[in-house]
Formats: C-alpha cells, structure tokens, sequence
C-alpha cells in the first residue's frame, strides 16, 4: 500500500533502536525524510546512516536528551517545520509504591507525560497552520490495564491519555490526528529489563522469564519492532485522516480492555 506521505518530514523520538527504530524503518519506507533522536551519539548516528543508506531518505540525527529543557529545544530547532511527530521515551523504572518519592514521580511525569505535551504544543502549531500533521504517541498497555510494577510509569502515561483525548478533538477539523501507539511486550531492551526483574525475583534465567512471558500471550510470541512501525506508519498515512484521538493496542492479544 502506498501511504502517501513520500516527502513529508518525521521527527522520531528515542528512535536509534526498539520500537522508535521500528517506527523511524517504517517511515522511511513510506518515504519521509528523518530527523531522529536519541541520548547516545554512536548508536544513534549509526542507525541514521544504516536507514539513510537502506531507503536514500534524508536523515538528521540529533543527540539529546528529549526529557531536558536545553536538549528538547535543540531537538526542536533541528525539527523545524515537521509533519509527522512521534513520542516515545524508555519509560520510568519498575518498582513498589513505597519505594517512590515526590521527585520519583515528578521525574515520570517529566520523561512520559509532559515531554511529549511540550513538544506537541511546539511542533502542532506549524502543523495546522500548514492544514496537516500526523501525531503518533508510543505509550503503554498500561492505560488500559495498568501494570503492577510500572506504578509510575502507569500515573504518567494515564496523564498523557487525558491530555491526547481532548487535544485531539479540538485539532481535528485543522487536517492534524493525534493518537496513540500501546505497545505490550516487544523484543526490545526494555522488555529485556523488566525479564531481568522478573528473573531475579523469581529466581530462573532471563530466558526462562522470557519463555513464560510468552506463554501468557495468546499469540504465543513478543512483538517485533518492526511490525510495530508499520502500525505507526499507517496512523501516519493519508489514509488514517479519521482516526482521531484513538489507544490502538497491540499486545498480541493480551489485555482484555473494556468495549
């Protein structure tokens, strides 16, 4: 399927590897020009060059920390006028509620809530005024069925939740979507994190967290990054102009959420 959007701009954030990588593959693909971000210079560098070379787009690579004042506005400046943004940090720390303090959960709210607030309140603008853009916030299973561990990361992506729901029917009419992407358990270096947790308290391997991580998925399997871009892809494409202010899940099937 052509998706239309050959020659629109993407900024993809944390994307020099995981699912921003899948989603930054995937755009490429379609034909955007990049620019990409991440903390770490080389790996972020590297996988520019290796999607420039793979799909001849044009790539901007710019090391920052998206989560920093400073670093987001360079992030920003680099941008310039983009009509595609999507979202996307690590993610706070697993944990248990006693452990977290006041500045635990300023600091979730910071990386997963108003990080992608600030940069969609910088980028959307130009966005509308141009009569088109694309949104793509990569969030969590989690705000539909919140994870035990990941209290802080569920308080922060609800927050994000709420503000998507009534940004985007308020932009709707200008040409601009806003939804978001809630990934579940994918081959990525966070799954991996949260397996050595799991590992440690239970006493087995990693692969054997893995192993019946998987089993508790219906579809037998963890996601791949890639699959996961091209969902974004298409919520960036021409042909998704009326999906608007959606939480599209894909889980392989493993939260039963409400109807």
């Amino acid at each position: 399927m052509d998706l239309k959007i050959a020659g629109k701009r993407a900024l993809v954030c944390a994307s020099s590897r995981g699912l921003g990588r899948g989603c930054a593959e995937a755009l490429a693909e379609a034909g955007c020009s990049l620019v990409m971000n991440a903390r770490s210079p080389g790996p972020l560098e590297a996988a520019g060059a290796e999607i420039s070379a793979a799909y001849g787009v044009e790539v901007t690579v710019v090391p920052a920390d998206i989560v920093d004042p400073e670093g987001r506005a360079a992030v920003i400046e680099a941008a310039g006028a983009v009509d595609i943004l999507v979202t996307n940090s690590g993610g706070p720390p697993a944990g248990y509620w006693t452990e977290w303090d006041r500045g635990d959960f300023i600091a979730a709210l910071d990386d997963s809530m108003l990080t992608p607030i600030a940069l969609m309140q910088a980028l959307i603008p130009g966005m509308m005024a141009r009569g088109w853009g694309r949104v793509v916030n990569i969030t969590s299973r989690s705000v539909k069925a919140p994870l035990l561990p990941l209290g802080l990361s569920n308080s922060a992506r609800a927050g994000l939740t709420g503000f998507v729901a009534g940004t985007s029917r308020q932009i709707a009419g200008s040409g601009v979507t806003i939804n978001n992407l809630l990934p579940g358990v994918h081959d990525t270096d966070r799954i991996d994190e949260l397996d050595d947790v799991t590992a440690a308290e239970k006493g087995i391997s990693r692969d054997e967290a893995r192993r019946q991580r998987a089993a508790g998925i219906p579809a037998g399997r963890y996601g791949d990054p890639a699959e996961f871009g091209k969902m974004c892809a298409f919520l960036c494409s021409q042909h998704a102009g009326y999906i608007v202010g959606q939480n599209i899940l894909l889980d392989g099937g493993e939260t039963f959420a409400s109807l």
